[in-house]
């Protein structure tokens, strides 16, 4: 369900797997629940939170003071999230943008999903850049500015580009040999105190992860901080 990749007095940062959700599921405790239960603790902080399918970094707060402090930096957007995406494209087919920016208001659609609309009150915004993998596959950088729910697998289905193995918004002929959603949580940095933080974890789950394409890409993307972002 989880592994442990930093542990200190005032945080714990854990690797989700997917399919995993984050709060009790039917008979399942959760991501939130195991990780309290494995660790021993009876009080645990969740100050962010990935969607099911999403793996990749999760960090919880042990302590009250740290979760006031880290869920105000969260809310006001003061954290560094970066997240790798998996695309497959129907053959012949290319995204309307390969690098730049997604950004618009969501609202609700079908079926629990939401859609991207051109306004732009209250847009949820997504930077991005991406690499073809071979084979109508493409490896996608995203770094999100907002965190509206289902941001990223929205913002890759408005460009012609929907998640591998996305069950919502993803083609279901495109899908027949997808082991997971492939959509992970990357990298993510904070401050804390008066120390700053910053972690990667490549993903260990899922078949189309471990290809050489992939791994090959992702030396290009070691340091996603340092890619030549433009200013919003």
């Amino acid at each position: 369900m989880f592994r442990v990749v930093e542990d200190r007095a005032e945080f714990v940062l854990v690797d989700k797997a997917p399919d995993v959700s984050f709060h009790r599921d039917g008979d399942g405790i959760g991501l939130l629940g195991e990780v309290k239960k494995v660790m021993g603790r009876e009080e645990l902080y969740p100050v962010h939170r990935l969607d099911k399918m999403t793996s990749g970094l999760v960090v919880f707060a042990k302590t009250p003071a740290a979760n006031r402090e880290l869920s105000m930096a969260f809310q006001a957007r003061q954290t560094e999230k970066y997240y790798l995406a998996l695309s497959r494209l129907a053959p012949k087919k290319k995204p309307k943008k390969k690098q730049g920016l997604i950004k618009g208001d969501m609202e609700r659609s079908r079926r629990g999903a939401w859609k991207l609309l051109p306004t732009q009150q209250n847009p949820a915004i997504t930077q991005f850049f991406s690499v073809g993998l071979g084979e109508g596959v493409r490896l996608f950088v995203l770094k999100p500015h907002t965190g509206k729910t289902h941001q990223l697998r929205v913002a890759l289905k408005s460009i012609g580009a929907p998640i591998l193995g996305d069950p919502l918004y993803s083609d279901n002929d495109l899908n027949i040999d997808a082991d997971r959603g492939y959509l992970h949580a990357y990298c993510l940095g904070f401050s804390l105190g008066e120390c700053d933080y910053r972690f990667v974890c490549e993903p260990r789950q899922g078949a189309c992860f471990q290809t050489a394409p992939f791994v090959n890409a992702l030396e290009s993307f070691a340091q996603p901080w340092s890619l030549p972002w433009p200013s919003l």
